[in-house]
């Protein structure tokens, strides 16, 4: 399956990838809510594929007029982790590290002005949170591997939670390895409307699998 976000970019989600099966669930869930929590395993492809959702939903600089409205940005809790991932999402788009994708680690800048996606470690947005403590320069952050529980990642988690109200037009999306997924979905609690009226509500958990491989049984 594949999405064509201005300027044509062609956006593509392997058919391999069990978080692409998740798509539209994915996509309708961000559309819905502020905050939506992924639980997937390692191989799932959440990593590489929620920001290519989120720019095929329209989010990111090169979807608003002259390429001039905010990023989609997507922290990693290492600078090897953030480099590598840009560099596999710029390559799946067929584009030039930099250009649409890139990333920002201590002593290295890959973005250019008109990207859309930027990779970076917590630390990194932490840091910006005293310049822009509105994080005005996102549409979308991504929140990836937040089970690790470092003490950025709870800071940042705490952080966006206060700023959500100010900030009505952001999306947050935070991935989770399965055992910590609910106490998220409970962190970003809400109010919503019920039958019963106003109540608070645990952001949705969408539950994405593992790529399963083929295991050989040997006997000597």
């Amino acid at each position: 399956m594949s999405a064509i976000s201005p300027p044509a970019l062609i956006i593509e989600f392997p058919e391999s990838l069990p978080v692409s099966g998740k798509r539209d669930e994915i996509t309708a869930a961000i559309a819905a809510h502020q905050v939506v929590i992924v639980c997937g395993e390692t191989g799932s492809g959440k990593t590489t594929q929620l920001p290519k959702i989120a720019l095929a939903m329209g989010r990111g600089k090169l979807n608003y007029p002259g390429g001039r409205g905010p990023l989609i940005g997507h922290t990693q809790p290492r600078r090897i982790a953030a480099s590598s991932v840009a560099k596999r999402i710029a390559e799946e788009l067929k584009t030039t590290l930099g250009d649409v994708v890139g990333y920002k680690v201590r002593f290295q800048d890959r973005l250019s002005r008109d990207a859309s996606v930027k990779l970076m470690t917590d630390g990194i947005l932490l840091a910006e949170t005293q310049t822009d403590p509105l994080l005005k320069n996102y549409d979308t952050i991504i929140i990836d591997e937040a089970h690790e529980r470092s003490l950025n990642i709870d800071f940042l988690l705490g952080y966006l939670r206060q700023i959500l109200p100010r900030r009505p037009d952001l999306k947050i999306i935070v991935t989770s390895a399965t055992i910590d997924a609910q106490r998220f979905a409970d962190h970003f609690a809400s109010l919503q409307p019920t039958l019963e009226g106003r109540k608070l509500t645990p952001a949705p958990v969408i539950m994405v699998s593992g790529r399963m491989f083929p295991v050989e049984q040997r006997y000597r």
